[in-house]
């Protein structure tokens, strides 16, 4: 894996309120990715969030959904400074974050093969005058300029279960694509379960073009009921 820096990428603020994040960008303010992906949420999606709550009792999903979010968050610092070729923090050992190391080991056996050339982690993009976010990696994978992410999930998914993660990724890549004049059209998502399953998700080429195109209709929804 080699770490290259062929782009200069800015850090943008941002600001979280409770229903939605914006990014201050020299476009002004734009609503996140994840943003715009809760506010389009489809009703079957709503329905089905809501019966599993109601299933689990919302205490437990409560405690569910907050436990994976700090893993997730482990994960996530771990395979970002082994992107950038340091050594991850000193945490306080426990279960949680020994999970994430885990995690985060198997996502790492099952791509440095394959990661040519890392340009960035955590990297802030937006597209002007429409929506902003960050990105995990951006970088070179199995020899194409490639959008990537990291995902922790608490069992395997199947693909027709994220597309939410291609939405987001078709946005990076579009965002990309805009401000440094690059041609990606890759989305990598690397996924491994709190049992330590992995799992690789790959769009390309035409599939791409197909996200971005129901990416875009997911921001024209947003800005119409806005």
């Amino acid at each position: 894996m080699k770490i290259h820096t062929p782009y200069a990428y800015k850090a943008i603020d941002a600001e979280t309120g409770a229903t939605q994040r914006l990014y201050v960008t020299p476009s002004g303010k734009l609503p996140s990715v994840t943003t715009i992906l809760n506010k389009t949420q489809s009703a079957d999606k709503q329905a089905s969030l809501a019966a599993w709550r109601k299933r689990v009792g919302y205490a437990e999903a409560q405690k569910i959904t907050t436990e994976a979010a700090r893993v997730g968050t482990h994960m996530h610092l771990i395979l970002e400074n082994w992107a950038k070729g340091i050594d991850a923090p000193e945490t306080p050992p426990g279960f949680e974050y020994m999970q994430a190391v885990s995690m985060a080991q198997q996502v790492k056996m099952n791509i440095e093969r394959d990661l040519d050339e890392v340009w960035g982690t955590e990297v802030n993009l937006y597209y002007p005058q429409t929506y902003a976010g960050t990105t995990d990696l951006v970088g070179v994978y199995k020899g194409k300029p490639t959008i990537m992410d990291f995902k922790q999930t608490n069992k395997p998914k199947k693909r027709e279960w994220i597309d939410d993660y291609f939405l987001q990724g078709a946005a990076y890549g579009m965002a990309h694509n805009k401000l440094y004049g690059t041609q990606i059209e890759n989305i990598a998502i690397f996924m491994c379960s709190r049992a330590g399953e992995w799992q690789l998700f790959e769009a390309e080429g035409d599939e791409f073009k197909s996200w971005t195109h129901k990416w875009m209709k997911k921001c024209l929804d947003f800005y119409e009921n806005k």
